[in-house]
């Protein structure tokens, strides 16, 4: 039984550790194999293979593409590295994935180092990465164009969320380095536009991995100073560089600090043609720490002007009122009359008003007198005694002709009572027993009809007119 695994030349029998008599290697012209002399687990094998393969590719560098990419998350790296004809696995472990630039994603071509090492409880080999680079991209440049397509698709960068510098601000805070050139311009440019402005400095490093950490704590801090201190504009910033100098302003965090100052931020990194992240989400992008000044502070002297020019036009706009109202008032004071003689133009129509009054007053009187003259001869003739006297009469009236309505109706309805009684006794059974008849009734005191409805010795009762006799059938004779 042979284990595929070769060794290539110049492979030596020594450099092979074998502790056990159950392994014999086995020579040949250019190769040297191992030979197993009894039958293996599968672990065991599985071991042989890692020894094998860890001891042959300690250190290799791969180039291929991408794919399969998955983020664990314990915070391990699970990917495919292919090219046109093969793929292996890799792994990228978590101490080594903090540290990284970029995202590994699929179709990336990149450049691995690491380790061949064997998965054993799967019996898979894969490549545990040390090392990853982008092929021709760099991986900040990958890293930055990541972050800044998420952070756009996040709303970071839309224009809705820029405010508007204040015009005049009342004190102005910077965060760079308080060494440099860069600190010394802008107070240049501060002094030479608005002296007498207020500068509060927040002292950070602006390259270095602490760099990002150290600009994040001074939004932060002169956020929370910001109405003590009357803040109203903040520069982050510092001169130019390589892509590596300016990686602090690439960083995640600082855009995410940027974008959640209350206070209005205005970018300032030395670097004309190239943006960072901080550029993007700040609310104004200077391309330099001295025209960002220049952007937050106008000039005293232009205002000055300014000013001069509007005091001017509004003491002209002044005077001219003051003509204006000089002249509306002339014409008013010669318009307006002596006081006598509007007084006696007053009386005048006092005394036409009280005449006027006094002529109505007296029509009114009139009318009134004769409209109460014309209520009081309506109310003779509507005297509540007149018309009580009438309704008495009338009352009487009815009330005579009711009584005499009433005898009739009796004396009709007592004939035709006397009719009704008179058909009742010629009508009566009484009035046939009167005459001599009588009613023979069962002892149920059903009406006998016939000698059919009765037997011989049936106890029966006869009526009267006067009484009821009580007999008994001794013999029924049929007509």
């Amino acid at each position: 039984m042979q284990i595929p695994f070769e060794f290539d030349p110049p492979k030596k029998k020594e450099d092979i550790n074998l502790k056990s008599k159950e392994y014999a290697l086995v020579e040949s012209e250019d190769k040297i194999s191992l030979q197993v002399n009894k039958a293996l687990t599968v672990t065991q094998l599985t071991k042989q293979i890692t020894f094998l393969l860890e001891g042959e590719f300690r250190s290799l560098m791969v180039e291929g593409e991408l794919s399969n990419v998955k983020k664990a998350a314990s915070g391990h790296w699970y990917l495919s590295l292919k090219d046109e004809n093969s793929q292996i696995r890799c792994v990228i472990f978590r101490n080594i994935a903090d540290n990284l630039r970029f995202d590994p994603e699929d179709g990336l071509e990149v450049l691995v180092r690491g380790q061949l090492s064997v998965y054993q409880q799967r019996g898979e080999y894969q490549i545990k990465i040390s090392y990853i680079e982008p092929k021709g991209l760099g991986a900040l440049q990958l890293a930055y164009e990541q972050l800044k397509l998420r952070l756009d698709a996040e709303g970071l960068f839309d224009h809705k969320h820029k405010r508007a510098l204040p015009f005049l601000p009342r004190k102005i805070g910077i965060i760079t380095s308080p060494k440099g050139a860069v600190i010394h311009d802008m107070l240049t440019v501060l002094t030479r536009r608005f002296e007498g402005i207020p500068v509060l400095l927040f002292p950070s490093q602006v390259q270095g991995d602490s760099a990002a950490k150290m600009l994040v704590e001074g939004i932060r801090y002169l956020n929370n100073l910001r109405d003590a201190q009357k803040i109203d504009v903040l520069i982050v910033g510092r001169g130019g560089g390589s892509i590596e100098d300016l990686w602090a302003f690439n960083d995640e965090n600082l855009a995410r600090a940027i974008f959640l100052s209350e206070i209005p931020v205005i970018s300032a990194v030395g670097h004309e043609t190239d943006f960072t992240i901080a550029d993007f989400v700040s609310d104004v992008r200077a391309p330099t720490p001295s025209s960002a000044m220049e952007l937050a502070v106008p000039k005293k002297m232009d205002l000055e002007n300014t000013l001069c020019q509007k005091e001017k036009r509004l003491h002209d706009i002044i005077f001219n009122l003051l003509e204006n109202l000089n002249e509306h008032v002339e014409a008013k004071r010669q318009r307006l009359a002596s006081p006598t003689s509007v007084v006696q133009q007053y009386i005048q129509q006092v005394d036409y008003l009280d005449s006027r009054f006094s002529e109505r007053t007296s029509n009114l009187v009139e009318n009134y007198q004769s409209l109460i003259n014309g209520l009081s001869e309506k109310l003779l003739l509507l005297n509540p005694e007149r018309e009580l006297f009438s309704q008495k009469h009338g009352i009487e009236v009815l009330n005579s002709r009711l009584k005499l309505a009433i005898r009739h109706l009796h004396e009709k309805l007592e004939d035709s009572v006397k009719r009704q009684t008179d058909l009742l006794k010629s009508l009566s059974p009484l009035s046939v027993l009167h005459r001599g008849y009588s009613v023979a009734v069962d002892k149920s005191g059903n009406l006998l009809r016939s000698v059919k409805d009765v037997q011989s010795g049936e106890k029966l009762e006869v009526r009267l007119e006067d009484g009821t006799l009580k007999t008994k059938i001794t013999s029924v004779k049929p007509k």
